[in-house]
């Protein structure tokens, strides 16, 4: 383990490298540039009265927010000696489970792109250029013949290779004991427990008002409303990072929801971010992905069918398309346990020089990943913003939903949480759905891959969305599956069949989430 100290200036060391490659540090010198003809800046303070001027102008607060925002993305630096690969994933099973995954993966899109005599890359036509650049807002009128794409893999193939993980170095020997865990994660990872999560989740307190529950048409707005929007104002007034994370884990005013969660993702959508969105749009104009076939295929097998957000089936296809393209995704993979996926130049297999990242931003799209995106259409009508967010989003949330790691906000942790929850606090529930051939978790799973996004009505999915951000972690997806068993238990109890259970919990669109979670985590005896 490294000592606080050591800790502390590796971190420092880590940030203020990455931050003088930003076009922020090059603002700050521009602006600290300009404030020498100023007549308040004298030649013999001239640091401190630097210091004064960046901070009475606003940009020290800038400066916090990214600093902010590189602490809550980065994790703790890793002991000096440790080798890289470490900080991606310590678990050295994890990392093999995860490439071998991948290799599944590409071989799958591989084998398409052979059965359909598709290259992976090629550059559009000129007519076919001019074509999409005039329909650009509306490629959802377009109806491709997309019968003979199919999605690389669904949430159910990623949790069959999680069932199947196992640690080589622990032996639970073959006798079922009191100690042994009857879910489907058999791999022994330290996960939170009720009073663990109380005390993370102490804001969710109920005795601490809270945005979709004392906001309901029962309760007077003077109550606590009122006043948690006055807050609202003021914390954006403030434009502090740290301040609006706190905020929005009592929930985000629908009018405000927007700016904070802005905010919190240290988006500013500056004119080079606008022009950066321009230049990804022109090359999806001029180069067509074999994925470009894929996320048509996803949207129309998933959003477009969604009552909630069909209406927004342009915005996808613009955001995913241009996703593809980012190579500054790449960057996440620096602490993801993934690796981004190579192909070669025609002609040149295995030669690594030619070897190039395929798709550009290394992320592999999968059945239901434009549920990632839709959400984020209710909140911003301004694609390069609403991009910048899904992006952020994305590098700092979502990319643990489908890899392969032993972080607490990953999905093999997140599923053995919502397994020990449901094991800890409702056995006889547990033990019967499992009798039954309906593991829990073969009905919870898709919930949590896709962060609850197309299962619940938007506005509760926003009010859980809020608390992600606000804590910085995914487990409160987790404690909400859970939650959502504990409420339909008296009908999963009459259930005889994993059908019959899916059936209890096919429909969840009408759950308020916070009241479920308070229950579960704070009005429940443990």
């Amino acid at each position: 383990m490294l000592d606080p100290d050591s800790g502390l200036s590796l971190t420092i060391a880590r940030i203020v490298q990455r931050l003088k490659g930003s076009s922020l540090h090059s603002q700050l010198e521009r602006q600290a540039r300009v404030s020498l003809h100023k007549p308040e800046i004298k030649l013999e303070s001239l640091k401190e009265d630097i210091k004064d001027f960046l901070r009475t102008s606003g940009w020290e607060k800038k400066l916090q927010n990214a600093v902010y925002s590189e602490l809550n993305v980065f994790p703790s630096p890793c002991h000096p000696a440790a080798p890289p690969e470490h900080m991606k994933e310590p678990l050295a099973y994890m990392r093999k489970a995860q490439g071998n995954w991948e290799k599944r993966i590409l071989k799958s899109l591989n084998s398409m792109c052979t059965e359909l005599g598709i290259p992976l890359a090629q550059k559009r036509p000129v007519n076919e250029q001019k074509e999409l650049l005039n329909k650009w807002n509306e490629m959802g009128t377009d109806e491709p013949d997309l019968s003979l794409f199919r999605p690389v893999y669904a949430p159910k193939d990623f949790l069959e290779v999680l069932m199947n993980l196992r640690n080589p170095n622990y032996e639970n020997g073959e006798q079922l004991s009191f100690r042994n865990h009857l879910g489907l994660i058999q791999v022994p990872l330290k996960v939170k427990d009720i009073p663990e999560l109380k005390e993370d989740f102490s804001e969710l307190g109920l005795n601490i008002g809270q945005l979709g529950i004392d906001d309901s048409a029962q309760v007077p707005p003077e109550f606590f409303e009122n006043e948690h929007v006055r807050v609202g104002q003021k914390v954006l007034a403030e434009q502090d990072s740290a301040a609006a994370q706190q905020y929005v884990r009592q929930g985000c005013p629908t009018a405000l929801r927007a700016d904070l969660w802005a905010l919190i993702l240290n988006i500013s959508n500056q004119p080079e971010d606008i022009l950066y969105y321009e230049q990804l749009k022109s090359n999806v104009i001029q180069h067509d992905l074999l994925v470009d076939s894929l996320i048509y295929k996803d949207v129309k097998l998933t959003a477009s069918n969604d009552d909630y957000y069909f209406v927004f089936e342009d915005y996808l296809y613009q955001v995913l398309l241009c996703f593809s393209r980012d190579t500054s995704v790449l960057e996440h993979f620096t602490y993801s346990s993934a690796t981004p996926p190579k192909s070669y130049i025609r002609g040149k297999l295995g030669m690594e020089e030619y070897a190039v990242f395929y798709p550009p931003n290394g992320v592999i799209p999968f059945h239901g990943f434009s549920m990632y995106v839709a959400p984020l259409c209710f909140l911003y009508h301004e694609p390069s913003r609403l991009y910048q967010i899904f992006r952020e989003m994305y590098v700092r949330f979502f990319f643990r939903l489908h890899s392969i790691s032993s972080h607490a906000s990953g999905i093999v942790s997140l599923c053995l949480l919502f397994e020990t929850l449901l094991q800890t606090h409702l056995p006889q529930l547990f033990y019967h759905l499992r009798e039954i051939g309906a593991q829990p978790l073969r009905i919870s799973f898709k919930w949590l891959v896709r962060a609850f996004s197309g299962y619940l009505a938007t506005d509760q999915l926003l009010l859980l969305w809020d608390r992600i951000l606000g804590y910085n972690s995914l487990e409160i997806l987790a404690v909400l599956a859970a939650a959502v068993f504990a409420f339909r238990a008296v009908n999963l109890m009459e259930v005889t069949s994993l059908a019959a259970a899916e059936a209890v919990l096919a429909d969840l669109s009408t759950l308020k989430v916070m009241p479920l979670l308070q229950i579960f985590l704070f009005a429940t005896v443990t």
